[in-house]
């Protein structure tokens, strides 16, 4: 049976876990982004309470940026929502993957 956070999903996630960086006002935090979909992502960080509500993503493998914002804290996991969808030339997520 799917969770309840699963059901109100509109795309699907692809597992990715690669690092990435939480960049706002001049400041970077490293992260780990666990999985993504055009719409958003989950991030794992090493305190979410440092954690900006909005804040650019960017990760390290495609250094793409990305807006965002963030949509759920769960411990040392953070679900964020992506300011616009991302196409996938410029997300690293293939239609492939999803």
């Amino acid at each position: 049976m799917n969770s309840p956070t699963e059901d109100r999903r509109k795309h699907p996630r692809v597992e990715i876990d690669e690092p990435a960086y939480i960049s706002t006002g001049g400041l970077s935090m490293r992260c780990r982004l666990l999985n993504a979909s055009p719409q958003g992502a989950a991030l794992e960080v090493p305190n979410p309470a440092v954690v900006p509500s909005r804040f650019q993503l960017m990760t390290e493998k495609d250094r793409v940026i990305r807006p965002c914002r963030v949509i759920w804290i769960k411990q040392n996991r953070i679900g964020i929502s992506f300011d616009s969808p991302i196409a996938e030339a410029v997300s690293g997520v293939s239609s492939r993957d999803l």
